[in-house]
């Protein structure tokens, strides 16, 4: 049903989840990430309360490993949950029950966890995996959408593709980078030609945005209007 990795920057802490699935909105249900706390993928026959809860339990102290085997002990559901969790400190974990669709697996490492169900064979999450760890010195939000790419090409989905998502965090309460592509018969291609257009338009408005640590953001000077400051921001990338 579902192809996806959570993942984090070990340079700059950011946290994000990418996935693509064959329904539309996948962006609704799937993601769940939080600044300085983790990143969690819930999947298959989604319980979206298993991000819900991951997050909370993550932001309580506990590992990857111990919100995982939480939160599978305690869903009626497990057999039919796949779960991929990152947490602040690059710790990861991930679940497949047992009743997932076949083909279905999952692979974790170090900042990441890739996970898929309902694939068309065993391909995919390594994939998944290798686009990831490849792309390592480029920014957390293009090192997921290489992932996803790379576990497009392998076929991915065998109903096909639908709907595909990006959620970043770095350090504040709002999103660094939230991209949806709701329904589209190549959703992971287009989701690569929204997010170059981010990279000019939105990631330098969001860099101007106030902080907890700067509540005035970057605000333009007396002789400089915004979009003179955004301008300066996309030159200096």
């Amino acid at each position: 049903m579902t192809f996806s990795i959570a993942g984090r920057d070990p340079e700059t802490g950011m946290l994000g989840v990418a996935v693509c699935t064959a329904v539309p909105g996948v962006g609704s249900l799937c993601p769940f990430v939080k600044a300085g706390v983790g990143a969690i993928a819930t999947q298959s026959f989604v319980n979206p309360y298993l991000g819900i809860d991951g997050l909370k339990l993550l932001e309580q102290g506990m590992s990857a490993e111990d919100v995982l085997e939480k939160l599978i002990s305690e869903d009626p559901g497990a057999p039919v949950r796949q779960l991929g969790i990152v947490d602040s400190q690059g710790r990861s974990a991930a679940f497949t029950g047992d009743d997932c669709v076949t083909w279905a697996g999952h692979q974790t490492g170090p900042n990441f966890s890739a996970q898929a169900n309902m694939i068309v064979d065993e391909t995919t999450v390594p994939a998944l995996a290798e686009g990831f760890m490849a792309s390592e010195g480029k920014s957390l939000p293009e090192r997921l959408i290489d992932a996803l790419a790379a576990g497009d090409a392998t076929g991915g989905d065998y109903r096909g593709r639908q709907s595909v998502a990006l959620k970043v965090f770095s350090t504040e309460g709002y999103p660094y980078c939230e991209l949806r592509v709701d329904e589209h018969k190549d959703p992971v291609a287009e989701l690569k030609r929204v997010y170059a257009v981010a990279q000019q338009q939105l990631l330098p408005f969001v860099s101007a945005l106030p902080t907890r640590n700067n509540p005035l953001g970057l605000a333009p000077s007396d002789d400089e209007d915004i979009v003179g400051v955004l301008r300066k921001k996309v030159s200096e990338r």
